[in-house]
């Protein structure tokens, strides 16, 4: 297929090749091999360079809420840009914009969080809330707590203080962290933790929860400002913590006199059938930090959402030193609100919970009897697989079979998008996705898996 103004792909990737950095890549391999050109994209449907269609089971990078190709956002971004193109949000300024995005945002937050401070990315976020989690132990009287404990395998961004923050060890040997001030505490991830030892998982689940109040302990609750952890873990393969763990780590931040951080930045904005994952698993952070879903992905924008308790604190502070120039960009708010219109109108999030969550769901767990499948699991429209060497006893592959990656990489040529982490495969399509494309994204998962097989039993 001709693409007017398009360029071969061999060109792109050459160019690409001479002068493009990727994050998160081995670039020397990518490189030998050549990127994936995309060229466009629609609903819930990619096209690459060389005309084929590919499902985009991940919504670009958990972020594509409502879809590719809304035209309402294109046009709120380009009459923002003719209005007002940029202003700061210092000297005392505002905008219409932000201002309207600001109201639009705190009217489906959580009754107890009335303010929201705006950031370029989940990163710029949870960096923002190690600031001013800081400030308002300080204004408290209490400046010894500055502690931050989270979890193994967590993802919180990738600057230096939300890569401290998550718990992922590639990251940190890179780069000599984390910093001081935080450490970490075992993740809620019953397949790989709780069920080889034979624990149900309502028990596994109140087992992981005291881990954190074992480490508060151990530093003392007077040296620890908050805990910080993601709903569900997306970029450590989509870890579903069971029932009884999110009641458990809030009773133990009220009792320990800790403040609650959820990172919302994937599980935010319809993700699990409730406009916040915090919703889904009952509980009331303190902090919430978003982006992704907030604009799907359509300008860069990301956010803080207070709770009345702190800002009520932080207001005795007067000025606080803190903020970027893109925060609350005219653009980036327009385009959240075309974003959270469509939300509304299309009653995407009621969707999620009431029809496509559990359409998917239910054709996702039929992938359950296959021989490579040791497990399943969804919510909302976040779920995963989990590849297994035996199904009876769950034994995982060896590491140098590599098998993840080999999936996700027979899955794209399926025409399908799902993400490896280690031997896991996630998905998080667009809430837009349709019954019949929940049908072809799991008929493609299982060619896949099929494929995959062959290929181990041929080697």
């Amino acid at each position: 297929m001709q693409f007017d103004n398009f360029r071969s792909t061999a060109d792109y990737q050459a160019i690409d090749a001479a002068h493009h950095w990727h994050p998160f890549t081995d670039m020397k391999a990518l490189n030998a091999k050549g990127s994936r050109v995309i060229v466009r994209a629609r609903g819930v449907w990619l096209e690459d360079s060389d005309g084929n269609r590919i499902l985009d089971g991940m919504s670009g990078l958990w972020n594509v809420a409502v879809g590719y190709g809304r035209q309402e956002i294109v046009d709120a971004v380009a009459r923002q840009l003719e209005t007002l193109p940029y202003y700061n949000t210092f000297f005392q300024c505002t905008h219409p914009a932000v201002a309207e995005f600001a109201e639009a945002l705190c009217a489906v937050a959580p009754e107890h969080m009335n303010r929201v401070f705006f950031a370029g990315s989940g990163s710029e976020a949870n960096d923002t809330v190690f600031r001013l989690a800081r400030i308002y132990w300080d204004l408290k009287g209490k400046p010894g707590k500055k502690h931050f404990i989270a979890r193994r395998n967590g993802y919180h961004g990738s600057t230096v203080v939300g890569a401290s923050l998550g718990g992922m060890g590639a990251m940190h040997g890179q780069s000599g962290l984390p910093i001081e001030g935080i450490s970490h505490i075992a993740q809620p991830y019953w397949f790989g933790e709780g069920r080889p030892r034979g624990l149900s998982p309502d028990e596994f689940g109140l087992e992981a929860a005291r881990a954190l109040e074992a480490e508060i302990d151990r530093i003392g609750a007077d040296n620890v400002a908050a805990f910080i952890g993601e709903p569900i873990q997306g970029a450590g393969g989509v870890v579903i913590p069971p029932a009884t763990y999110w009641p458990e780590v809030q009773r133990i931040c009220r009792e320990r006199d800790i403040l609650l951080v959820a990172d919302e930045v994937i599980c935010g904005f319809g993700r699990t059938g409730n406009w916040f994952g915090s919703e889904t698993f009952g509980i009331e952070p303190d902090f919430m930090s978003i982006a992704k879903g907030m604009t799907s992905g359509y300008i860069p924008a990301g956010g803080v959402f207070l709770s009345d308790r702190v800002t009520d604190v932080l207001a005795t502070a007067g000025e606080i030193f803190h903020g970027y120039t893109y925060s609350g960009h005219p653009a980036a708010c327009a385009a959240g609100l075309a974003n959270l219109a469509i939300m509304h109108r299309e009653n995407l999030v009621p969707q999620v919970a009431e029809t496509t969550g559990p359409a998917l769901q239910a054709r996702w767990a039929t992938l359950a009897d296959h021989p490579l499948v040791g497990e399943t699991r969804m919510t909302g429209l976040i779920g995963a697989l989990e590849l297994v060497a035996d199904k009876a006893t769950g034994t995982r592959f060896s590491a140098e079979a590599d098998v993840g990656s080999r999936c996700r990489d027979l899955a794209v040529k399926n025409g399908l998008v799902m993400r490896a982490v280690g031997d896991s495969l996630v998905i998080a399509p667009p809430l837009v996705i349709t019954e019949s494309e929940c049908d072809e994204l799991v008929k493609r998962a299982r060619r896949t898996l099929d494929e995959l097989a062959a290929e181990l039993r041929a080697a």
